[in-house]
């Protein structure tokens, strides 16, 4: 069997392993801390798969970080990252309530994050019934 894989090319991607962080593990994490929780994971070949979703700001912040790290690490060569939110098809009540939820909670659990090193992550494609990582050999 793992001949066939080799044959048609599989099975030639180093080590990574996935990683689920739930939103109440960063929930009480400033912006710093937040930042270099996920870059701790990231740096150590990690997909993660974040509940919810980051401010804009701390998006922005992580993905200049990461900028700034690329020649002085070697070997990175910075992040992909895409968020996954619900498809909108609720009605008024239903946003509202969750508008409220996610304003209290100060995050948008209906969403998923994903960050991984760009080393790994080829593309993420996403549409309304799937999403596609694709990933680098």
């Amino acid at each position: 069997m793992s001949k066939k894989r080799s044959e048609k090319g599989l099975g030639k991607i180093k080590g990574f392993s996935i990683q689920f962080l739930p939103y109440s593990e960063i929930r009480n994490l400033n912006s710093d801390e937040r930042i270099r929780k996920i870059l701790n994971i990231v740096l150590g070949n990690n997909i993660l798969f974040l509940q919810g979703k980051l401010k804009s700001e701390e998006e922005a912040r992580l993905i200049g970080d990461t900028m700034a790290m690329i020649n002085h690490l070697k070997g990175f060569k910075g992040i992909e990252l895409a968020v996954i939110s619900g498809n909108g098809e609720e009605g008024f009540i239903d946003k509202f309530k969750k508008s409220i939820v996610n304003f209290l909670i100060s995050g948008d659990l209906d969403s998923i994050t994903i960050i991984g090193p760009a080393t790994i992550v080829k593309e993420i494609k996403r549409n309304p019934k799937k999403i596609e990582l694709f990933l680098s050999k």
